[in-house]
């Protein structure tokens, strides 16, 4: 296993569970105590954790693991999802995407679309995420349009309000929503308040808003509330949703995808 890998399983472990220690690590990712020992310290020197005698934990209670370390943890089910996602897009639309590890996803098969190879523009995508803005940007068939605003080094994702004033003047025919928790009761929501902020606006400027999360995120709350599960038109998620939870959407008026 590389470094890389070894800190993003060490730093999602942590998230997880709040604590970790040397010894446990050591046998989960079936290294020696001593790397995970230095592991510790080099992550620590990042202030991603903070080191403890023995172990680490991690900074407060709610943390939000940055883009950048989140691995390909239910990368099946996101693909899955997010091809489910590409499929509504209809050729010549106008989308916009939310940052995210699904979002991302989202990006990536928009991108490799047969349909989508050609046209004047074959799609224009609205985002204020950094990271698929570059993604997609090396294709000339998409027209790609990126917010202002203040880059959130966890999410790559602009907020503010120069992003405010650009998606004030804009109209989306869809709006692909990233979440890190879809509650019925507290609908979508994001660990941050300015990043939350930025999401509504997208959703409220569409003409339609699907919400893309995976079955962990399904029942869940976060911190900064998005919009009311009642503003989404459509949830694509993974099979691993439960019949109750898809009844209690659908009575919302949500239609759920499972894929």
């Amino acid at each position: 296993m590389s470094r890389d890998a070894r800190w993003q399983a060490l730093l999602e472990l942590l998230v997880e569970r709040g604590r970790l220690e040397v010894e446990d690590a050591a046998a989960e990712l079936e290294v020696s105590a001593a790397t995970i020992r230095r592991d510790f310290d080099q992550l620590a020197e990042q202030q991603m954790l903070v080191r403890t005698r023995g172990g680490a934990v991690v900074h407060g209670v709610s943390y939000e693991l940055p883009l950048r370390y989140k691995t390909a943890r239910r990368a099946s089910e996101k693909q899955r999802i997010a091809k489910a996602v590409a499929d509504l897009v209809a050729p010549g639309e106008v989308v916009g995407l939310t940052g995210g590890t699904t979002t991302t996803e989202v990006a990536r098969a928009l991108a490799v679309r047969g349909d989508l190879a050609s046209g004047s523009p074959a799609l224009t995508v609205v985002t204020n995420a950094l990271n698929i803005a570059n993604e997609l940007a090396v294709r000339p068939q998409f027209k790609i349009v990126v917010t202002g605003g203040v880059a959130r080094a966890q999410s790559y994702e602009l907020v503010g309000p120069l992003a405010d004033g650009v998606l004030g003047q804009i109209t989306l025919d869809v709006a692909v929503l990233g979440v890190v928790a879809f509650d019925v009761t507290h609908g979508a929501a994001a660990h941050d308040e300015a990043e939350a902020a930025i999401n509504r606006l997208l959703c409220e400027r569409a003409e339609r808003v699907v919400a893309a999360a995976d079955s962990s995120k399904l029942g869940q709350r976060a911190f900064a509330r998005i919009c009311a599960a009642e503003s989404v038109d459509t949830l694509v998620t993974d099979t691993g949703v439960g019949q109750d939870a898809v009844r209690r959407f659908e009575e919302a008026g949500v239609r759920v995808v499972a894929v």
